[in-house]
């Protein structure tokens, strides 16, 4: 049966007929051209297009569906586009739905990298950069700040964050950490000894978790962009800042592609084009290899979300029914904050080398505190601030 019509069978009566994949595709096109900001203006526009305008869906089941969405790893707003159109308009909706919202971004950011090729050498756009690197650090600053105060209700969940973002500082795989904090956290509650059991199986997993199983010299390079990317989607859980602390480990840490001037850059310009913020992929991917890369990137840190939306409902009812897959969520959780940290300070040790970088970033800091979409318009500042210290 067809998921949209299925989803009707207890609404209320007077609803509007079933949407065509095109119909929602193209509201979900608008949203991706047109939501600077992140997630939480994705998802304020998404609201206003289909629940506010167009009434094809009910306030209580467009947050349901949001809240499902926080439930597995990737880019959350992305995957409430792609949830929207399964629901409404089935599978075909579903693949242009996804496809149509991360399109726009896309474009630009092999755009983007394109020019950062190129041009990236130039005094113009190194002072751009130089002027743009502080701002993101603030921005990171903010997102830790901003998750905390919603995820820490307690001082053990805060020590648990803290732990992971020293051991990331130390170097530990951010994976091992994602899934080793939820498991802490689970231990704490409920003891030890009904864990033991699992231990021979995460024993077993923990190899092909580590951050080199994509890396045989055999390997062409673009089939380990799009593994390695593929396998940053399907874990980067908690928030799109978590996903730039995998980028670290993955690219600056492991396999040396990036210097961490050029992962600040590529935070930078995500933070300036609409869409979803896991669009970096794509400039990444292009910098590694080409537009192929740029294409591979994106299919690899987008695929496991299409794949996880058709089981979404199920996976809601699961969270609400059994309190230790809740418990483990909340390590997990911990793990992304302190992992957002560690990256923070990583990124600020790289750019913050003058009292105009630090100034600049605690500015970032205390504007998001007190206007959460302002990032694009800060990033547009320190352009000008860059600009004008090269003046």
């Amino acid at each position: 049966m067809n998921p949209a019509r299925r989803s009707r069978s207890n609404e209320p009566a007077g609803r509007a007929p079933e949407v065509g994949p095109w119909a929602i595709a193209l509201v979900l096109l608008k949203v991706g051209t047109l939501a600077f900001g992140g997630p939480a203006a994705h998802v304020a526009l998404m609201r206003r297009e289909l629940v506010e305008r167009r009434r094809w869906i009910d306030e209580q089941s467009f947050f349901r569906m949001f809240a499902a969405c926080n439930l597995v790893p990737g880019p959350s707003s992305t995957e409430l586009a792609i949830f929207l159109g399964y629901r409404l308009a089935g599978w075909s909706g579903l693949l242009l739905s996804g496809a149509l919202f991360i399109l726009p971004a896309m474009l630009l950011m092999l755009g983007f990298g394109w020019v950062y090729v190129h041009f990236g050498a130039s005094t113009l756009l190194q002072a751009i950069l130089v002027g743009v690197r502080p701002v993101v650090v603030g921005i990171v600053a903010w997102a830790v700040v901003d998750l905390g105060r919603r995820l820490v209700v307690e001082v053990p969940l805060g020590m648990l964050a803290a732990t992971v973002c020293a051991l990331s500082l130390l170097g530990a795989n951010p994976i091992l950490l994602l899934l080793g904090g939820g498991g802490a956290w689970l231990a704490v509650s409920l003891g030890w000894e009904r864990l033991r059991g699992a231990g021979g199986v995460a024993s077993a997993l923990l190899p092909l978790l580590s951050s080199s199983w994509v890396g045989g010299a055999s390997w062409p390079k673009l089939m380990v962009i799009f593994l390695t990317f593929l396998k940053l989607g399907s874990v980067a859980y908690g928030s799109g800042y978590v996903l730039f602390a995998l980028l670290h480990a993955e690219f600056v840490q492991g396999l040396h592609w990036l210097s961490e001037q050029q992962l600040v850059d590529a935070v930078a310009i995500g933070q300036v084009t609409p869409g979803p913020v896991f669009t970096t992929a794509t400039f990444l991917g292009y910098l590694f290899g080409g537009v192929p890369g740029g294409l591979l990137a994106t299919l690899g840190i987008f695929l496991p979300g299409f794949a996880a939306v058709p089981l979404l409902d199920r996976i809601d009812r699961l969270v609400q029914t059994h309190r230790r897959v809740r418990t483990l969520l909340s390590g997990v959780n911990m793990a992304a904050l302190g992992l957002i940290g560690a990256v923070g300070i990583q990124l600020g040790l790289a750019s913050l080398h003058d009292g105009w970088a630090a100034l600049s970033a605690a500015v970032t800091l205390l504007v998001l505190l007190r206007f959460p979409l302002a990032a694009p318009a800060l990033v547009a500042a320190g352009v000008a601030l860059g600009l004008l210290l090269r003046a």
